[in-house]
Order: C-alpha cells, then structure tokens, then sequence
C-alpha cells in the first residue's frame, strides 16, 4: 500500500506553472529524495504536502485519507506531517529536551509517557549528554539532529524535509547525510526530502525523483537513476556526464568525431540525430590507439591536478569537448594528441 500519493498535482502561481501534471506514489517506509536546480518545483511540492498551500489541480492522498484537492484541503495540524526546515527553527530559550517534547506537550500525553519517549528518542539521535543544552551553545549539526529528533518524536505519518543540511558546513553535510539515514532506517517514517545536492540524495534515498521544469524526469533507485538516466538532463545533472552526439548508422552504431561509436543496447534508427551519454572516469586516454576499437582521436586542452585524479577536458576532431578524469598518474601534456576510448557498455543512449 502507497503512504503518499500524488495525482496530477498542478500548481500555478499567475501565469508561472511550479508543479506541472506530478504523479508519485511512494510505499509506506520508503525515503524519496526530490532533486533538481533551484526552481524545479520540488519546494512547492513539500509545501503542499505540508498543507502550507493549496494545488491547482490534482489531489495528495496520505495513507487513506485525499488531504489536498482543488475542492477541500485539510490544514497542516490535521496531517500527522512533520517537516524540517534548513533554518532548524528550534525554541531558544528551550533546553534540547524541551524542544524535542514540545509536540508531545502540545498533545496533552501524560509527563511520564513524554519523558520516556524524550529518553528514548535523545540516546538514538545521540543526544543524551546535551539535554540541558540551549540551542545556541550547540553546534549546527547537533541542532539539526533536534530539529530531526523533534520532527520524529511525535510518530508522524509523513516526514518532510526541507533541505536540511544546507546551512552547514561541507564536513557537516557529509556526517549528517548518514545521521538522516540513520534516523530513518531507526524509524522507518515514509519521508520526502528535498535537495539540489546530489551526493545528498545518493547517500540517503531509497529511491531518488529528479525533477526538471515542474515535472519527474525520472525516479529510480540511486543506482539506476546514475547508471541509467532516461534523458540528457538526468544524465548531465546526475553526476556530469558528457553527452556526444552523431547519426546513427545501424542499430547498435553512432558516427561521433570521424569515427563509429557502439553504443549500449542497441535499437537506433539508422539516419537518425541520436544523444548518447558517457561519465568522465569511464572514458579511456591512450596515446596510441587501443586495439578494442570504440575511439577517437582528440587534443588534451587541459589538464589539472587534483590529487586522487586527474581531471582533462580533451577536444575531439569534430570540436566536441569531453571531460576525462584517470589516474593521477596518466599524465599528458596539454596540446597533446591523445586517443578516447568510449567503452561501448558505458554509452548510454538517451531519449532525444
């Protein structure tokens, strides 16, 4: 059974289309990372989700219950949502222990029943030691785990979160995507979160939505939606990857840089303009020509150290540029002439 359900939800605001036509269905447990650039959509979709706005068209089912349509919408107290904000809005002149019992108090639960629930809900955020805390002697991370613990505390039917890790620093960010993950697999709540960070999304989703113009370009598993993204947006915004492009000679066949390039899968139409996407550390720099085939000459037009790789942008006979990350080791020098090797398994065509 689906926890959350989007049907053709549409929001406008004037003239400007935010959500465009969305549908969703997520399981009950499931933890969806909505990605995309700024404007997307995937903002507004949480808000109405929270009941902060209402949709144009379409309606939002939680459980059995529809929540949003363009006749009723239930107001966010009446949900079981619970949303997390990137500012973490925690109460100042509250402890961590009063912030996290805060919805329970506003519940009327019995004193005994809440601070047993704060015990327990303080060891698993890892909180315990800073209980009497306020949240200004707190650092950003341990004020985003109350803001997550608060949100959790009161079992909602639904988690949002609303970019949550944005505000902290990088060496933050990356300790507490797996906090969120941990807290999740702990809890197990049906959970929406937004990001533009696509490192955030991999680390914590179980299945990530990549959005695009108001619309779902794609949902898949983390995997998937790297490994095989459906269109050039998907491929370019998941991971860079560089798009090539070329007539299709027969099925299986591109004509890219003087040269033909086999591509994963097959099923092109000869004659045809067809995109094809590769990752940059799947690509081969040779200086001879390799014998496997599947290669292009090119010209190294930079090269930059960054320790663990390399990372060149090579320009190939046709003037398409390709980025190629190797080995700090395979060092060549700029102006060189090199050979690309496109393995066929990693060219992925796209829709066009």
């Amino acid at each position: 059974m689906s926890s959350v359900v989007l049907r053709g939800l549409t929001k406008r605001f004037g003239d400007a289309v935010a959500l465009d036509n969305v549908s969703l269905a997520i399981g009950h447990g499931t933890l969806v990372c909505l990605l995309g650039p700024s404007g997307c959509g995937k903002t507004t979709a949480l808000r109405l989700l929270a009941g902060f706005t209402e949709p144009t068209a379409g309606e939002i089912v939680l459980g059995d219950r529809v929540v949003s349509s363009p006749r009723r919408t239930l107001p966010p107290e009446q949900r079981n949502v619970s949303m997390v904000f990137q500012s973490y809005a925690l109460w100042p002149h509250m402890t961590v222990a009063q912030n996290i019992a805060y919805g329970l108090e506003l519940r009327k639960l019995d004193r005994s029943v809440i601070a047993k629930k704060v015990e327990g809900i303080l060891a698993t955020a890892r909180l315990g030691e800073l209980a009497g805390r306020y949240p200004a002697e707190l650092s950003g991370g341990q004020q985003q785990r109350v803001s997550l613990a608060r949100a959790l505390i009161v079992e909602p039917e639904t988690l949002l979160l609303d970019e949550p890790l944005s505000n902290l620093d990088a060496n933050l960010r990356e300790e507490m995507r797996f906090e969120v993950r941990r807290l999740h697999d702990a809890y197990r709540y049906t959970t929406l979160y937004v990001t533009h960070d696509q490192s955030e999304a991999m680390t914590t989703a179980d299945l990530i939505a990549v959005m695009n113009s108001g619309r779902i370009e794609q949902i898949g598993s983390p995997r998937e939606v790297y490994d095989q993204p459906r269109s050039e947006f998907v491929a370019r915004f998941l991971g860079g990857s560089n798009i090539i492009r070329g007539k299709a000679l027969d099925e299986a066949h591109i004509s890219f840089a003087g040269g033909p390039v086999r591509c994963n899968g097959g099923g092109l139409v000869a004659g045809t303009e067809t995109p094809v996407s590769i990752r940059q550390h799947d690509i081969g720099l040779s200086a001879g020509r390799p014998e496997a085939g599947n290669a292009v000459e090119g010209i190294i037009a930079r090269n930059v150290f960054l320790g663990s790789m390399r990372d060149y942008i090579v320009e190939a006979r046709d003037g398409t540029q390709l980025r190629v990350t190797t080995a700090p080791e395979a060092d060549f020098a700029l102006g060189a002439a090199v050979w690309v090797t496109l393995p066929p398994q990693k060219c992925r065509v796209l829709a066009g």
